[in-house]
């Protein structure tokens, strides 16, 4: 299986010690370009101390593409300071040129019903259209999560005849019982935006795992993310895959590790 290169981004999370500009500097060494930043890294600001312009300056510098920003949360709990953070994530995409905002579901045991998600999607979707940003949901698979089904919510998406996308994550689809099922019976791959790979080693219960346990692919991975991969690609999946670990052992990682694990993933990736 050989995957183009350009297709494979790097998010932000990976390097919770580096600037931004070392960032891109390690992304670039690694002759990629595309890069995913977030809202909750140490500095709390996607863009940290940088204003717009000096990022749109670093991006330029070191020709980085920046897929998303992660994320908006709950996006399927609507309420007056939802709605002003979402435009503020979009204005602040818009002014740095990040094509996409990632949507997260609520996840703390709260139950949202169907109706209700899909009543909140529709109040989003004239925000992205206001600022010109695509909009990937991302279901988690953890048990207390309100939206767990990537089919569920292509179906919403659907009926509402929204323009967004789904982020297709291989741990939150480990997590989700029922995903090879549903997903054998209707396949969502036409409406994926986005692959979220990482991996997992840690024995404990499935639905034990947390944000935790997430690390880098491995040969000993529990999730089968390099066979989640294989799947997608037989189906015919061209989008970008992006490496998004969470553990944090990664704080310790100087930056010949992370360098060494992110080739290391793409190897296994590419068999």
């Amino acid at each position: 299986m050989a995957i183009d290169p350009t297709r494979f981004c790097i998010n932000r999370k990976i390097a919770p010690n580096l600037s931004i500009e070392a960032f891109f500097q390690l992304v670039t060494r690694l002759g990629l370009h595309k890069v995913e930043l977030r809202n909750d890294m140490p500095s709390g600001k996607v863009t940290d101390d940088l204003t717009p312009e000096q990022l749109r300056a670093l991006t330029e510098k070191y020709n980085i593409e920046i897929i998303t920003i992660n994320a908006l949360y709950p996006f399927n709990q609507i309420s007056d300071d939802l709605l002003a953070r979402a435009e503020a994530l979009l204005q602040e995409a818009k002014s740095i040129g990040a094509q996409a905002l990632v949507m997260c579901p609520l996840n703390d045991g709260t139950r949202i019903d169907t109706q209700t998600t899909l009543a909140a999607l529709k109040t989003l979707a004239p925000l992205f259209e206001k600022y010109g940003v695509k909009g990937l949901v991302e279901p988690l698979g953890f048990p207390v999560s309100s939206l767990r089904s990537a089919v569920e919510a292509r179906n919403l998406i659907r009926e509402a005849n929204l323009p967004f996308q789904l982020v297709l994550d291989t741990f939150h689809h480990h997590l989700y019982e029922n995903a090879e099922q549903e997903q054998a019976n209707a396949d969502i791959t036409p409406d994926i935006g986005l692959v979220h790979l990482s991996g997992v080693e840690d024995p404990r219960p499935t639905a034990a795992l947390t944000d935790e346990e997430r690390i880098m692919l491995t040969e000993e991975d529990l999730l089968k993310s390099v066979q989640q991969v294989q799947a997608l690609e037989k189906r015919g999946y061209k989008g970008i895959y992006a490496f998004e670990p969470f553990s944090s052992v990664l704080s310790s990682w100087d930056e010949k590790e992370i360098e060494q694990q992110i080739r290391h993933s793409i190897a296994l990736l590419q068999g």
